[in-house]
């Protein structure tokens, strides 16, 4: 499959994001990432049609304390593109952030979650639990394809199948409670990774991967890993915005799901949307950072 690169000179000029790049090979593909502080390792994953820039304000308080690893997808950031849409799979995710954490020798992970890096990012918790010692969960799920999907999140998913020159500035600010607070540089920065078309194709192909059928290729994975997180013992956080209408309600579908949730605090981050890295990010953050004093790692 034809693997492009967004050139460098995008990247310039960031606001709030000084952190040096980082490269790792798997598989022939150059993946990005983000390496700041000492100590635990916490590993922030994104989601849709963001990259680890969504992170930047977490990983300036969080480094403080511990080591902070934030990651870019295939297809997204500074990460290596794929054209085809054929290229871009649940299972090649999955492999991509499993083999990354190999790789890294990441171990005791409080690994951070939202959107779609809640989805492959607690698939690979099922696959190799042994990595991690926190999960900290943010607007996302882990849909089997049973029942019918929200229909703010099936406008989304028509838009991305019927736009393949997705607006990533416009999809962002949609999914902000006060995108009018948002500046224009952040807005361009969003959308650094994504110089054309032809480098979008990753963020086109993501909602069409979440599963609506319980037959298509994610829904086994979800299974799966819903079925890990019913059984686990270490701590959970799990912490939604009020203003998300794609995950809303999600959080108690969690809290119900996973044992060691309930014995965290009930976190509800308030004025805040999809993206609340972006509008709460310092407040996560104190919020994470008290979770893991609390839960101390033998």
């Amino acid at each position: 499959m034809p693997v492009i690169r967004t050139p460098d000179k995008r990247f310039s000029k960031l606001p709030g994001f000084p952190f040096a790049p980082h490269y790792i090979e798997l598989n022939g593909l150059r993946i990005h990432y983000v390496d700041e502080g000492k100590g635990q390792a916490i590993l922030c994953l994104h989601g849709e049609p963001s990259w680890s820039f969504l992170y930047r304000k977490m990983i300036a308080v969080m480094s403080k304390k511990h080591r902070v690893v934030a990651m870019d997808f295939l297809g997204f950031g500074r990460s290596d593109k794929f054209t085809e849409r054929e290229a871009y799979s649940f299972r090649m995710h999955l492999g991509t952030l499993t083999g990354f954490i190999k790789a890294m020798d990441l171990k005791q992970i409080t690994v951070v979650v939202q959107d779609w890096g809640g989805l492959i990012g607690l698939a690979a918790v099922a696959h190799i639990p042994d990595r991690f010692a926190r999960l900290v969960i943010m607007n996302t799920g882990l849909p089997t394809g049973k029942g019918k999907p929200g229909e703010a999140f099936l406008a989304w998913r028509k838009y991305a199948e019927t736009h393949p020159d997705m607006q990533i500035g416009q999809s962002i600010l949609g999914g902000m409670a006060h995108p009018e607070k948002i500046t224009k540089e952040v807005v361009a920065a969003y959308e650094a990774p994504f110089p054309d078309v032809k480098h979008k194709t990753g963020a086109a192909v993501w909602p069409l991967l979440v599963p609506i059928r319980p037959d298509d290729p994610a829904a086994a994975e979800m299974r799966h890993a819903r079925e890990v997180l019913s059984k686990w013992d270490r701590p959970a956080l799990v912490m939604f915005s009020d203003k998300d209408p794609i995950t809303g309600g999600g959080d108690k579908f969690f809290r119900s799901l996973i044992p060691t949730a309930k014995d965290q605090p009930d976190i509800t981050i308030k004025d805040a949307g999809h993206f609340l890295q972006e509008e709460k990010g310092r407040e996560i953050s104190k919020h994470i950072l008290a979770f893991m004093k609390r839960t101390p790692v033998s």
